[in-house]
């Protein structure tokens, strides 16, 4: 079931069987949940770590007056912050997108299986990290980016997430992301978002239709956001720490 989770983690260092035996263990108990519905509110008190299996969300900032930024996107394999249990309270909130399925891994599960397993550890560390980085290449997306460029680095940024955990089909993969969630996820209107999405396809830069998303060219995609992916570090710097070195 953790098999997203596992490929993942194997970008930065090849994992025993064990290894994989224990993170298998950790989907014994698993959450559904409906579009739209909050994973953990703002305010909330977290006391375990949400491990998605499959389906999209958000993390999301609400201003009082109801505008809304969206943070970041979470697919299947992704954690939501590996210690958050650590804050009295949430000081944001995670919503489902679609349908999804998620495992609440509790405090005292985690904390034993990174110090029993060191190897694990390391590759959490490294998922922790990137994350990081991600939002720190989000902060440049809104602060220097243009319309275009924000939208197609998006674009660019998830299917290459996407594609490194086997959810891509050739050029192909699911986007259930609304216009509104683009707007809120890249300080854009949903107006702003609509013209560029129109200009984006007259050149053919992508193909988005019925919640899927196909990039004739990456490349070419790539070009047109100034797309550098070194941010995602999917090129295996914990190799030295592999299980079969």
């Amino acid at each position: 079931m953790l098999h997203h989770l596992i490929r993942k983690l194997e970008h930065f260092t090849r994992l025993s069987d064990d290894d994989k035996a224990v993170l298998q263990g950790l989907s014994r108990t698993v959450r559904l949940l409906e579009p739209g519905a909050d994973i953990i509110r703002e305010g909330d008190s977290p006391e375990h770590v949400n491990l998605f299996l499959d389906g999209w969300a958000s993390r999301y900032k609400q201003l009082e007056d109801g505008r809304r930024q969206i943070m970041s996107f979470f697919v299947p394999g992704d954690l939501c912050d590996l210690h958050v249990f650590i804050l009295r309270e949430m000081d944001h909130a995670i919503a489902a997108i679609t349908p999804v399925r998620l495992v609440q891994v509790p405090r005292e599960v985690l904390l034993g299986l990174m110090d029993r397993h060191p190897r694990i550890t390391r590759a959490l560390w490294w998922e922790t990290l990137v994350n990081a980085a991600i939002q720190r290449e989000w902060t440049v997306n809104l602060g220097r980016r243009t319309a275009l460029e924000r939208l197609a680095h998006l674009f660019c940024e998830l299917f290459i997430r996407l594609r490194a955990i086997g959810l891509t089909d050739g050029n192909t993969c699911a986007f259930p992301i609304t216009q509104l969630e683009l707007a809120d996820a890249t300080g854009l209107t949903s107006v702003h978002v609509n013209r560029t999405l129109k200009e984006m396809r007259a050149a053919g830069l992508i193909i988005l239709k019925g919640r899927q998303l196909t990039v004739p060219d990456l490349a070419a995609l790539r070009k047109a956001a100034l797309f550098n992916p070194n941010y995602l570090h999917l090129e295996r710097d914990g190799a030295h720490l592999s299980a079969n070195a």
